[in-house]
């Protein structure tokens, strides 16, 4: 099996063009590829498909093998391969309200619906940043999913290891638990991350963010991904953490999420409510792998 390792601000994948490859059992194939000692190592495995209503189809498989709604960082990469490798021919500019136009621009299908993507491609016909219009937060419980009652969650308590916190629900495709604090580094993620994951709340678990509001435009986060733990980005998850400032009146809809892998740009439009999410993608290696 073919495989290219990519990453969006370390946020990395395993990525299969299943145009040329054939995998049989691709929650298996994630667990194994994953593993960073015996495997090639990576957040998860990502496979691009034909699709009969976009340009390409992406499914996400976690490194435990389950298999997610939507990677925003993973969609930005998929938009990188699909341009570069010339899966699918782009269609022209991807405006985006109050921002300089994308020259180029692609269609993805994802968990979470159609997903438009536009392209900033450099002189050697290299994509270098990738704008994902990753659509409407969804705010209803029901729909994120979390067992509560009410319209929205919005700084709902919830008691994790013996410690009252306060957290903001969003789905962007994907469900989201987003807590605010006044210094993320203090966290000790790797304990509650899992028992929030988990948590009896979130019928189809969680991903856990915490946030440190820098300046009303700025934030700093951390994330403990659903299936895959500790990670260095998480795009959705950027998208859910300035949407949950906007509605606590922390932040603006304009905004910078630093993670711990790099920046994103985000933009929560008035005019049309979608989320828009900007950021690198980079190609790290190629490989074959011996087992599909």
């Amino acid at each position: 099996m073919r495989f290219t390792k990519m990453h969006g601000l370390g946020n990395d994948y395993v990525y299969v063009n299943c145009f040329e490859e054939k995998i049989a059992n691709p929650a298996k194939l994630a667990q194994i590829v994953s593993d960073r000692h015996r495997g090639i190592g990576s957040d998860g495995l990502i496979l691009i498909t034909a699709s009969e209503t976009a340009d390409v189809r992406m499914r996400i498989f976690n490194a435990d093998g389950s298999e997610a709604e939507m990677c925003g960082n993973g969609i930005r990469c998929v938009a990188k391969y699909t341009y570069e490798h010339k899966l699918a021919e782009a269609g022209g500019a991807f405006s985006v309200p109050g921002q300089q136009p994308f020259p180029a621009s692609l269609n993805i299908e994802t968990g979470n619906g159609n997903l438009t993507v536009g392209l900033t491609v450099d002189d050697r016909d290299k994509v270098q940043r990738v704008c994902v219009n990753m659509g409407q937060p969804v705010l209803t419980p029901k729909d994120i999913p979390v067992n509560l009652s009410g319209e929205k969650v919005i700084g709902q308590s919830i008691e994790i290891l013996g410690q009252e916190l306060l957290m903001t629900c969003v789905s962007m495709g994907n469900p989201h638990a987003i807590f605010f604090c006044d210094n993320v580094e203090l966290i000790e993620l790797e304990k509650v991350g899992p028992v929030i994951e988990n948590h009896s709340l979130f019928p189809n678990r969680v991903n856990v963010h915490f946030v440190q509001i820098d300046k009303p435009t700025e934030f700093t986060m951390r994330t403990w991904e659903r299936g895959s733990g500790i990670t260095m980005a998480c795009g959705s998850g950027a998208c859910a953490a300035c949407v949950a400032g906007v509605l606590t009146g922390r932040a603006e809809r304009i905004c910078t999420g630093h993670l711990p892998g790099g920046e994103l740009d985000l933009n929560w439009c008035e005019e049309d409510n979608c989320v828009y999410m900007t950021g690198p993608a980079v190609e790290v290696f190629e490989g074959v792998w011996p087992e599909k």
